[in-house]
């Protein structure tokens, strides 16, 4: 990330209090070819860096959508009835605010041939693109929008409250509840609404938060914010520049940043080839959960030797958590990490998961594998979990016959 001091000016970029997560310097760079810089400001110097006006045009994000307004000449009336800016182009000096996120969230909608006319509505948070959606959802013929907030500010309801509402046919996440770094997080259960559709997420990284992988669950219409975050940004880059994205190049930097972000997670049997294509796929980009988690426990046989089998299982989830958050990586899992649920959700919310199939005759005995260290054990784990490998792939390649060919499978991915 690149941080720029004060009293260094900036031609393009974006402002806000944490940016450590943010893809936008990658986005509008490979949209509109300029250098795009990253500002992080506390709230005591917003006032101060709006004054100076030492930019030519800037993105705005949270928690600022707001705030900025103050210091604008002039606001595109769209920005004004939303009451959020995220999008500021300075013109000889006059700072002239808009809202490029509508544009996002009308793309998004879009892509899922989501058609809102009629929908009840259930919008989580109360910020900026909350108001956002919230007009967005209006100007599509929404029946019902409701805001749900943990202090139920801005007539919104509690959470509890909104448990209630049975016949919600569309949830947008609006707030940063599941974001990086605190990955494991999810605003709401999508279990108490028998009427759903569908379920969006303004957050992008993870690409899938909790609350998207629900929905995925429940084979509803689920995603996440990265396509929103590329069609605002192609907005806001015609107001940088006057030159027009078109639907292609945000289709073209959309898919890339995509396969650039996602995680090739790689299951199976002890002995199935996951280290040996894992290294040769990712290369400098491969990290095995194995090899990881004996940095944290020393010789794993020795561990589930000494300790039972539940302990080993706790260490190796607490690694596969943090490895989950990673992304453009290709991951090794040891054989039995699809035993816990938990671990396939967190390695799904950035990555892509591939079962390597490999018959059971083809395994590997032995070889410090304490669970499998003879035909019998292998057979007794095989049977265990060649089911739940199969539930939880996304994708599986069969790994029976020459380590290129399989390879060449996995490339195509």
């Amino acid at each position: 990330m690149v941080l720029i001091g004060k009293g260094v000016r900036m031609e393009y970029g974006l402002i806000g209090e944490h940016l450590g997560h943010s893809f936008s310097k990658e986005i509008h760079e490979m949209l509109g070819g300029y250098q795009y810089e990253l500002k992080e400001i506390q709230p005591c110097d917003v006032e101060s860096f709006m004054r100076r006006r030492e930019f030519k045009a800037i993105n705005v994000t949270i928690p600022y959508k707001q705030t900025v307004m103050a210091f604008l000449d002039e606001i595109d009336e769209k920005a004004k009835a939303i009451g959020a800016v995220n999008t500021i182009v300075n013109n000889n000096g006059r700072l002239i605010g808009y809202n490029s996120d509508y544009d996002g969230i009308l793309h998004l909608l879009k892509r899922n041939g989501i058609n809102a006319e009629g929908m009840n509505v259930l919008l989580l948070g109360t910020g900026g693109t909350s108001h956002t959606a919230e007009a967005v959802f209006d100007d599509l013929g929404a029946k019902r929008i409701t805001k749900v907030s943990r202090s139920k500010k801005e007539m919104a309801i509690s959470y509890k409250d909104a448990l209630a509402l049975k016949d919600t046919d569309l949830i947008f996440n609006c707030t940063p509840c599941g974001m990086f770094p605190a990955n494991d997080g999810c605003p709401i259960s999508i279990e108490s609404f028998d009427n759903l559709k569908a379920v969006f997420d303004a957050i992008y990284n993870p690409l899938k938060t909790r609350l998207v992988l629900q929905g995925m669950t429940r084979g509803i219409i689920a995603d996440g914010g990265l396509y929103m975050l590329v069609a605002q940004a192609a907005v806001a880059c015609e107001k940088f520049i006057g030159k027009r994205i078109s639907q292609s190049k945000i289709e073209e930097v959309f898919n890339y940043l995509y396969r650039k972000k996602r995680n090739i997670v790689l299951i199976g049997m002890p002995g199935s080839g996951k280290t040996t294509l894992g290294k040769l796929l990712g290369k400098e980009n491969f990290i095995d959960s194995d090899f990881e988690l004996s940095k944290r426990i020393g010789s794993i046989d020795s561990f589930i030797i000494n300790n039972d089998e539940h302990l080993f299982r706790d260490e190796e989830s607490a690694v596969i958590r943090e490895i989950a958050k990673l992304s453009g990586k290709v991951i090794a899992t040891g054989g039995g990490a699809v035993l816990r649920n938990e671990n396939i959700e967190n390695l799904k919310q950035n990555g892509i998961v591939v079962y390597l199939k490999r018959d059971l005759d083809k395994l590997q005995i032995g070889n410090n594998r304490p669970l499998s260290n003879d035909y019998e054990s292998l057979c007794k784990r095989f049977e265990e979990r060649k089911d739940i490998y199969m539930k939880s792939a996304d994708i599986v390649v069969e790994n029976n016959g020459s380590i290129e060919d399989c390879l060449k499978e996995l490339m195509k991915l």
